[in-house]
């Protein structure tokens, strides 16, 4: 029994925050009050996340590579306010978004494709908006009604595996990558 012959196998990953249990019940709780408005489909509070890049299918042997660019990734830790929610027509998505994005996120952002770019991995380059999906195939015109802010402290950003499971997309977490502390000391 040698190796088998089938070509590598490949896994659909992107890069994300991953919130705490308690974060993503907080941003959760402004589903029940959306959807009485917009209706649609809610996403799975556990899967609630914000994309940072999206990566895409690459070979399962490249996933290390692929973590060892991530852990090159030199940013800070930061607190990310979600504070508006508003809709997409395009997609009938209805989201939550930051009305002003941290410096930091957008400086984990550049470093986080700058590495990627470093190793040869290829990625959606579209321009980052920070958005957690709340909502799909929602149908709303009107602006959303003001929400009470939910804030995420970012202390490490996560790389996740899209599953797909009985036509439903599942996400797993393959790996968490610390960010720095302010105050980090260095040590000699």
């Amino acid at each position: 029994m040698g190796m088998s012959h089938s070509s590598d196998t490949t896994v659909r990953v992107f890069f994300a925050l991953w919130p705490t249990a308690a974060e993503y019940g907080q941003i959760g709780a402004w589903q029940k009050p959306l959807m009485n408005l917009a209706g649609g489909r809610a996403m799975r509070t556990d899967m609630l996340h914000a994309t940072l890049v999206f990566v895409g299918a690459i070979g399962q042997s490249r996933l290390e590579a692929l973590q060892l660019a991530a852990q090159e990734v030199d940013a800070a830790e930061f607190e990310l306010c979600f504070d508006e929610a508003r809709y997409w027509g395009h997609n009938h998505i209805v989201y939550a978004a930051p009305k002003r994005v941290p410096q930091q996120l957008v400086q984990l952002v550049g470093a986080l494709e700058q590495r990627l770019a470093a190793h040869h991995f290829k990625f959606d380059q579209r321009e980052h908006k920070p958005h957690i999906t709340l909502l799909r195939n929602a149908r709303w015109s009107a602006p959303l009604p003001v929400m009470p802010p939910v804030r995420w402290q970012i202390k490490d950003f996560a790389l996740v595996q899209s599953v797909q499971r009985q036509g439903a997309s599942a996400y797993r977490v393959l790996a968490r990558f610390p960010l720095a502390q302010h105050c980090a000391s260095i040590l000699p």
